[in-house]
């Protein structure tokens, strides 16, 4: 069982730069065409600081910070026992090409369902960039299973 200690344990907050590459390819991989996710010339004549971040990148950019496998370590959770349960983004301003995203992010919650046999880590994360900007909230709930 996880120990619900947990509850309330903030993960050590971690930066993680945000590459014009790397925005580039998760929005060819999800098909967009939009010109100001690929080019910076329409991102800034569109009034951003340069190309933008489409709206699903941040979950994948929480997880290349390292954030969910420190978390794991710290609650000795293991990997393969893991299944993504939910996701929510509630957005406060645009992640751009150059920006330095920090993710801080805390345990809310962990209970259990089937007399253990499920586990849940219900955690939230408030994201800000290199300006001091809040720029997004994420929810995520992460299920142990236990075989």
């Amino acid at each position: 069982m996880i120990d619900k200690k947990f509850i309330g344990y903030g993960v050590p907050p971690t930066l993680w730069d945000v590459e014009k590459g790397r925005i580039r390819f998760f929005a060819e991989v999800i098909g967009t065409a939009d010109p100001i996710y690929l080019d910076e010339a329409a991102a800034k004549a569109a009034g951003y600081r340069n190309v933008v971040a489409p709206p699903t990148f941040i979950f994948g950019a929480e997880s290349d910070s390292g954030v969910l496998m420190k978390l794991l370590d710290t609650l000795k959770i293991d990997l393969r026992e893991v299944l993504h349960g939910e996701q929510r983004f509630d957005y406060h301003a645009p992640v751009c090409a150059g920006d330095t995203l920090r993710f801080q992010t805390r345990v809310a919650d962990i209970y259990d369902k089937k007399d253990g046999a499920l586990e849940f880590v219900v955690n939230d994360t408030k994201v800000t960039n290199q300006l001091g900007e809040h720029v997004a909230d994420l929810h995520s709930v992460i299920v142990v299973r236990h075989a």
